[in-house]
């Protein structure tokens, strides 16, 4: 009977090459590692679930899975940087191929607090996980979705207000001091 420890490196062994040669068919080089990493994970994970004979084909079908959830992230990922790629891109008061489009956007980011704009940027540009973000601003993986899912509603509901006529969000008014009559 092997231990938990020598039982995953037999296994890793065992099917690393053709495991990467697989994954290397369907991907571009950069994916590959972090493709076999997570089928490694998952295989160190659920152990006692691969079959004693073919873990090969076990470890293909957990790959495969990891390629696809790899290559959606990267979808979402081109996606979104394409849409937020000139959310606060520096801009000349020249520039007179700046798109309307373009412009809105980057009213509607500067019609933000900073703590909103951050958090994009490093979500967005930074391409960081909730998780990493937390580890940046010093809060809770959940503070941050919570956060990033208002600053993104935030965002949308500035695209939607001309600039001219964007109101202060409730809270965040100055407040004007009173002078005495």
């Amino acid at each position: 009977m092997h231990d938990r420890g020598e039982l995953f490196e037999e296994l890793a062994f065992e099917v690393a090459e053709p495991l990467r040669r697989y994954v290397a068919r369907r991907t571009d080089p950069d994916t590959v590692q972090d493709v076999v990493a997570d089928t490694f994970l998952v295989l160190w994970r659920r152990l006692d679930d691969v079959p004693e004979s073919g873990a090969l084909s076990w470890c293909y079908a957990v790959a495969r899975l990891c390629l696809n959830n790899a290559q959606r992230a990267q979808r979402r990922q081109r996606g979104l940087l394409a849409r937020v790629a000139m959310l606060d891109a520096p801009r000349s008061e020249t520039a007179p191929d700046d798109s309307v489009a373009d412009i809105e956007l980057h009213e509607a980011l500067s019609r933000l607090s900073e703590d909103d704009r951050e958090l994009l940027r490093l979500w967005a540009w930074e391409s960081l996980t909730p998780t990493e973000i937390s580890t940046v601003l010093g809060i809770s993986a959940n503070a941050v979705s919570i956060r990033l899912h208002r600053a993104r509603k935030r965002l949308l509901a500035q695209l939607a207000t001309p600039a001219g006529n964007a109101h202060d969000p409730p809270g965040h008014r100055e407040v004007q001091e009173r002078r005495p009559p």
